[in-house]
Protein backbone atom coordinates (compact mmCIF):
# COMPACT_ATOMS: atom_id res chain seq x y z
CA UNK A 1 0.00 0.00 0.00
CA UNK A 2 1.31 3.45 -0.79
CA UNK A 3 1.72 5.78 1.61
CA UNK A 4 3.51 9.25 1.45
CA UNK A 5 6.34 8.51 3.01
CA UNK A 6 6.68 4.92 1.01
CA UNK A 7 5.34 5.87 -2.65
CA UNK A 8 8.99 6.54 -3.96
CA UNK A 9 10.32 3.64 -2.11
CA UNK A 10 7.45 1.45 -3.16
CA UNK A 11 7.95 2.92 -7.29
CA UNK A 12 11.48 3.00 -7.75
CA UNK A 13 13.54 0.45 -5.49
CA UNK A 14 11.08 -2.50 -4.77
CA UNK A 15 9.48 -2.45 -8.23
CA UNK A 16 13.09 -3.28 -9.80
CA UNK A 17 13.73 -5.57 -6.78
CA UNK A 18 10.45 -7.65 -7.30
CA UNK A 19 11.48 -7.57 -11.27
CA UNK A 20 14.85 -8.98 -10.26
CA UNK A 21 13.40 -11.52 -8.49
CA UNK A 22 11.06 -12.86 -10.31
CA UNK A 23 7.63 -11.35 -9.50
CA UNK A 24 4.82 -11.17 -12.63
CA UNK A 25 2.53 -8.99 -11.32
CA UNK A 26 2.84 -5.69 -9.15
CA UNK A 27 -0.54 -4.11 -7.61
CA UNK A 28 0.27 -0.53 -6.06
CA UNK A 29 -2.86 0.76 -3.77
CA UNK A 30 -2.75 4.23 -2.51
CA UNK A 31 -5.76 4.47 -0.11
CA UNK A 32 -5.62 8.50 -0.38
CA UNK A 33 -5.91 8.61 -3.91
CA UNK A 34 -8.20 5.91 -3.77
CA UNK A 35 -6.25 3.75 -6.48
CA UNK A 36 -5.17 0.50 -7.94
CA UNK A 37 -2.48 0.37 -10.56
CA UNK A 38 -1.35 -3.10 -11.92
CA UNK A 39 1.77 -4.15 -13.31
CA UNK A 40 2.67 -7.32 -15.45
CA UNK A 41 6.66 -7.81 -15.71
CA UNK A 42 7.06 -8.17 -19.58
CA UNK A 43 10.43 -8.15 -21.68
CA UNK A 44 12.03 -7.07 -17.98
CA UNK A 45 9.71 -4.13 -17.49
CA UNK A 46 6.66 -3.30 -16.03
CA UNK A 47 4.12 -2.81 -18.09
CA UNK A 48 0.74 -1.07 -17.14
CA UNK A 49 -2.04 -3.30 -17.29
CA UNK A 50 -4.81 -1.25 -15.48
CA UNK A 51 -5.90 1.55 -13.31
CA UNK A 52 -9.06 1.46 -11.66
CA UNK A 53 -10.21 4.33 -8.69
CA UNK A 54 -13.27 5.27 -6.64
CA UNK A 55 -15.64 3.16 -6.42
CA UNK A 56 -14.88 1.08 -9.39
CA UNK A 57 -15.05 -2.77 -9.85
CA UNK A 58 -11.48 -4.15 -10.97
CA UNK A 59 -11.22 -7.45 -13.03
CA UNK A 60 -7.08 -7.00 -12.16
CA UNK A 61 -4.16 -9.33 -13.39
CA UNK A 62 -3.69 -11.90 -12.24
CA UNK A 63 -7.10 -12.24 -10.61
CA UNK A 64 -8.71 -11.21 -14.07
CA UNK A 65 -11.95 -13.27 -13.32
CA UNK A 66 -12.49 -11.86 -9.77
CA UNK A 67 -14.29 -8.67 -9.36
CA UNK A 68 -12.71 -6.31 -6.79
CA UNK A 69 -15.03 -3.80 -5.80
CA UNK A 70 -12.56 -0.89 -4.35
CA UNK A 71 -15.85 0.76 -2.58
CA UNK A 72 -15.13 -1.78 -0.09
CA UNK A 73 -11.25 -1.13 0.50
CA UNK A 74 -11.79 2.67 0.78
CA UNK A 75 -15.19 2.40 4.02
CA UNK A 76 -13.95 3.01 7.12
Amino acid sequence: MLSPSTAVLDREKKMKAYGREGVSHLWLLDPLQRTLEVYRMEHRRWSPRGLWSGGATAHAEPFSVLPLKLATLWER
